[in-house]
This record gives structure tokens, sequence and C-alpha cells, in this order.
């Protein structure tokens, strides 16, 4: 396969810059680990690769997590959401998923509903 399939690209709303978020969950826990944004060609190569492979703004290239850091993700999954604007990536996480070390993207800061009672 050279270029994503033309079904799942139709299907695909993008950003102005072509790009579609993607978030990466712990396929047997549920835990969700980051998010990170893909166009067709890093869904091109996550799907033919089983490592989730994300499209870097700031570097302006592509990187298949783990790469530099050891932290791997190997695909178990891809499912894209109802509107077709957002991807689920469900992975097998090896190590910390965040850039911080942190396990997940989301251990930091809890944003608490304003007048809830948990």
């Amino acid at each position: 396969m050279t270029e994503l399939d033309p079904q799942i690209s139709a299907r695909l709303k993008r950003t102005v810059d072509g790009l579609v978020p993607a978030i990466a969950q712990q396929y047997d826990t549920g835990e969700v680990l980051m998010m990170g944004w893909m166009n067709d060609e890093a869904l091109l190569r996550t799907l033919t690769t089983g490592r989730a492979t994300y499209w870097s703004r700031s570097r302006q290239e592509y990187w298949a997590k783990g790469d530099t850091s050891g932290h791997a993700q190997h695909v178990k999954e891809v499912r894209l959401d109802c509107d077709g604007d957002t991807l689920l990536v469900k992975v097998d996480q090896i190590g910390a998923a965040c850039h911080t070390g942190d396990r997940t993207c989301f251990d930091a800061d809890r944003l608490d509903a304003y007048g809830s009672d948990d």
C-alpha cells in the first residue's frame, strides 16, 4: 500500500493544515495516554507498520512514537469517530507516553467542573 485507502481518506475531516487529531489509548485498560496529529501519510504508516506514527507540527516531520525514547506504541486497533474528525489509536504503550516522562499526558492537572461534588 503506497497511499491511504481512498475510502478512508474521503471520510477524514482535516484541519486547514491537513491534520486529524489522534487520541492514543491503552488498549487493555482504556487509559487515555496522549493526543497527537496525523495526516494521511502518518495514518498510512501507522496502519502498515503497526507503530503509531504522528506528524510533529513543531518539527515539521513524521515521528514514530518511541524512535528516540524507546517508549513505543504498538498499534492494536485504529478507529475513526462518527464525524470523521478524530482518530482513536488503541495501543500497547511501552514506557511513558508523555514527553515529560509521565505515563500519560493527562496526569498533571485535574480541572474540576464548577459545582462538582466529586
